[in-house]
């Protein structure tokens, strides 16, 4: 049949059809994945095994509905393996897919698959369409569905649930029914059983045009993402954009940019509302020295800063804290500290690094410690003399406020005599010899 075609097509286009592949067929046991189970069993010589959650929702509906899918696959010769969601699961449509998908990807582990086919169809895309468009969608949601998303497929996306309808019948396939698809409560029930019926009245051909323009989005994104590769090679570099080169763009083409900075980094979608503030944030803050960070989501922000924009997660920053009172080696974690007398400056044999320093302590009560910066440090940096805020000394050297609560400071009180990799305090400059080596490694470096 023409259906079994079009599948055998799709498996031969993603070179899915390898004797070793092993098929995991999300199997609810209605049109839709009855139909594509029982073509997958007539087309294929592979291990098929169709998996099966029931959300225990509806009681015995659901029970009967996991049986009708056990005997289906017992009369045709296929594994079957399911699982019953315990009582007391909230009945939403989004955690009815979290916990599908939960239990699909588990599926995958178990039988060391990565292959999952889902029965979405023509149909599904087009209520998908509809359902995008009336939350606010731009072109990438209006691409609907995809043919494959990692482990999962979609064979019978092209294929309209009429065709779906008429298959089952002629092969005389009893696929369960539903009753919950009734309930306009849920959305898409809401757009499958009236929206799309009013817009039948306007054109009876909606779901191929709906699909159409699917397609179409599809085309004009690959157009937009070829565009928008060209002008990140020459304004992006290490995941940063060039702020100067960025804001010479057109708002379109920042808008843009910042979706594709955001999105692949997130879990959630960035529909245009937040990507705007993203965009007011930038605008606002793009003449800061040390740079300013917007939140984006828990774990991720944006830098802005008169050099660059980047994505940052958010750094939880574990205190530093080594208290240093005599020559010798300190740990902590990732942190190695090592202090050691020393009466003669480094040769040309001695291996240096901005983790090591030679210094004059003789001036100073021997009490220090290693850690981050607080508030009210200040510092007399070399050549000076007078202190200044750390604060200030920090933006004289251009970092960026993100890494600030990284760094590690040699600090006696609220003095810093040290700033690790960055400078050093006149305080303890060597004037004749040093008195001591320090060396600070992170992470054994």
């Amino acid at each position: 049949m023409m259906i079994e075609q079009t599948i055998k097509k799709f498996l031969s286009d993603y070179r899915l059809d390898c004797a070793e592949n092993i098929y995991l067929v999300a199997f609810s046991g209605g049109y839709d994945s009855m139909c594509l189970l029982n073509c997958l069993k007539n087309i294929s010589n592979n291990r098929i095994i169709a998996i099966h959650l029931n959300h225990n929702w509806r009681g015995d509906e659901s029970d009967r509905e996991e049986n009708n899918c056990k005997s289906f696959c017992k009369r045709i010769g296929v594994e079957f393996y399911s699982e019953k969601l315990p009582d007391g699961i909230s009945c939403t449509e989004t955690e009815a897919r979290n916990y599908r998908y939960d239990f699909f990807e588990k599926c995958a582990k178990k039988f060391c698959s990565e292959i999952i086919f889902t029965a979405h169809n023509k149909n599904d895309n087009a209520e998908t369409l509809l359902y995008r468009m009336a939350k606010g969608t731009g072109i990438v949601g209006l691409q609907g569905i995809s043919p494959t998303r990692g482990l999962y497929y979609r064979p019978l996306l092209s294929t309209d649930r009429t065709t779906i309808e008429q298959y089952c019948n002629d092969y005389g396939l009893t696929p369960n029914n539903d009753s919950s698809n009734a309930d306009n409560i849920h959305k898409r029930n809401l757009i499958r059983n009236e929206v799309l019926t009013k817009l039948k009245e306007i054109n009876k051909n909606v779901i191929d045009s709906l699909n159409s323009l699917s397609q179409n989005a599809t085309e004009e994104e690959q157009i937009i993402n070829e565009y928008i590769e060209i002008i990140k090679g020459r304004i992006c570099a290490n995941d940063e954009y060039n702020t100067r080169e960025f804001l010479k763009l057109s708002e379109p083409v920042q808008m843009r940019l910042i979706y594709n900075l955001v999105t692949p980094l997130v879990p959630q979608d960035y529909d245009r509302k937040r990507v705007k503030i993203l965009y007011n944030f930038i605008h606002e803050n793009y003449t800061s020295k040390s740079g300013k960070m917007c939140s984006v989501t828990l774990d991720y922000e944006l830098f802005v800063s008169e050099n660059h924009i980047k994505l940052l997660k958010k750094y939880h920053n574990e205190k530093i804290s080594i208290k240093i009172n005599q020559s010798g080696e300190y740990k902590n974690g990732r942190i190695t500290v090592n202090i050691c007398e020393c009466n003669r400056m480094p040769d040309k044999t001695d291996k240096l690094s901005g983790g090591i320093v030679y210094v004059d302590l003789s001036a100073v009560d021997f009490d220090f410690e290693l850690r981050n910066r607080n508030d009210g440090d200040i510092i007399q940096p070399l050549g000076m003399n007078g202190h200044q805020k750390l604060k200030k000394y920090l933006n004289s050297k251009k970092i960026p406020n993100y890494q600030k609560d990284e760094l590690l400071f040699l600090a006696q009180g609220n003095e810093i005599l040290w700033a690790i990799n960055l400078g050093l305090s006149d305080k303890i400059k060597v004037k004749n010899k040093p008195t001591h080596k320090i060396e600070v490694k992170i992470n054994g470096n």
